[in-house]
């Protein structure tokens, strides 16, 4: 079977079938607005492309059977994938315009054929030439549908890269200019993100296998990434399972809302330095809160502070003045009774009141020795 198999009918086919050439291209125009995806009027852009390629496709298909080997045509059906991938419709609602309008196309043809006398081995090869053809457009028009897919891929990383660029600036960009930024890159701004700081030599961020809605670009020697829910569930395992992939290192910074991107990247590469010695794929901000925040940065220690003393804070104002009296007291004394009734100046009965009271807020924490050791941290900062 011959690849192009309408170069070899006889010439004198093409003028047998031109005088039905206008009614078959008005029929095949009517059938294809049978398709879903078409069941509009033909008007505008639209319409002129439909009817174009339409037409071009029956009179190029006749001018290379009586010439029996290539002409050359306009570039239409590759524009019309173009086209179609711009619009949002599908490239099958297109080839199946093309199969309903090869159907239609072929019982036409059969008729003046038939009433034309040519001989059923020349039907049967001028049925397997249409369809061949058809099959000819559909691949053109399949690759200008898929280069189209990869410049509009291309064009959506890019702005992407330059959001998150926007993002983890300092000082930090206008938010509304980020809103507008985040609208052209198509991309939803998320309540809370997590930037995500990869020590990527060599690897750019297409070699990390990042959550789908993630965003990320190459800046200085790391890939920052921005990570949209990073508390949700799984998350923070589905990042360490991809820098283990990737044989790759990084560091979470903490959780904030979008407009404080830049905060959560500084977090994130101070976790990173402390990567050294550390055999953890994935180091995470708010788990080593404390040794960032003895490297001075004063707003994590306030976050630090509130967190770990978060079950003080809910209490009336009097009770928790006593009882953050009691902790810092309990702590310095090692949990000794009486040396922490003395420092406090009450009964030895009420130090243990009071201290009853911090294990039922503070559960476990009292008895682990790093925890205790975090407390009296938090309490230092908060003073």
């Amino acid at each position: 079977m011959a690849d192009q198999p309408w170069h070899e009918l006889p010439p004198e086919i093409a003028e047998v079938l031109r005088p039905a050439l206008a009614d078959v291209a008005d029929e095949m125009i009517d059938a294809v607005r049978t398709v879903p995806a078409y069941r509009r009027p033909l008007e505008g852009q639209f319409g002129q492309g439909i009817r174009a390629g339409v037409q071009e496709a029956l009179r190029h298909f006749l001018a290379e059977i009586e010439a029996g080997g290539t002409v050359a045509r306009p570039d239409v059906y590759s524009a019309l994938g173009r086209g179609e991938m711009r619009a949002g419709r599908s490239l099958e609602s297109l080839l199946n315009a093309y199969r309903v309008g090869a159907r239609v196309a072929w019982r036409r043809f059969s008729a003046v054929g038939v009433e034309a006398g040519l001989e059923p081995e020349t039907l049967y090869l001028l049925a397997e030439s249409l369809f061949a053809y058809i099959d000819v457009l559909s691949s053109e028009s399949a690759e200008g549908y898929a280069l189209e897919q990869s410049a509009a891929a291309g064009e959506a990383e890019l702005r992407r890269r330059r959001l998150v660029r926007m993002l983890v600036r300092e000082p930090p960009v206008d938010p509304a200019a980020i809103q507008a930024a985040a609208g052209e890159a198509a991309w939803q701004l998320p309540r809370t993100i997590a930037v995500l700081a990869i020590a990527s030599e060599r690897r750019g961020p297409a070699a990390l296998r990042l959550p789908t809605d993630a965003i990320a670009e190459t800046i200085g020697e790391l890939t920052c990434a921005i990570i949209p829910d990073p508390d949700g569930p799984g998350r923070r395992a589905a990042l360490e399972r991809a820098m283990l992939e990737a044989g790759a290192r990084a560091g979470l910074g903490t959780t904030v809302d979008w407009p404080e991107a830049a905060v959560s990247f500084a977090r994130a590469q101070a976790a990173l330095e402390l990567a050294d010695g550390d055999s953890a794929a994935l180091i995470v901000a708010w788990d080593r809160a404390g040794e960032l925040l003895l490297g001075s940065d004063a707003r994590l220690a306030q976050e630090f502070a509130a967190d770990r003393l978060a079950p003080l804070a809910r209490l009336p104002a009097s009770s928790r003045t006593r009882l953050t009296e009691t902790l810092r007291a309990w702590l310095m004394e090692q949990g000794r009774m009486t040396p922490v009734a003395e420092r406090l100046g009450v009964h030895p009965q009420t130090a243990r009141y009071r201290v009853a009271r911090l294990r039922e807020l503070f559960g476990g924490a009292l008895d682990d020795p790093e925890q205790r050791f975090w407390l009296e941290v938090a309490l230092r900062v908060a003073e």
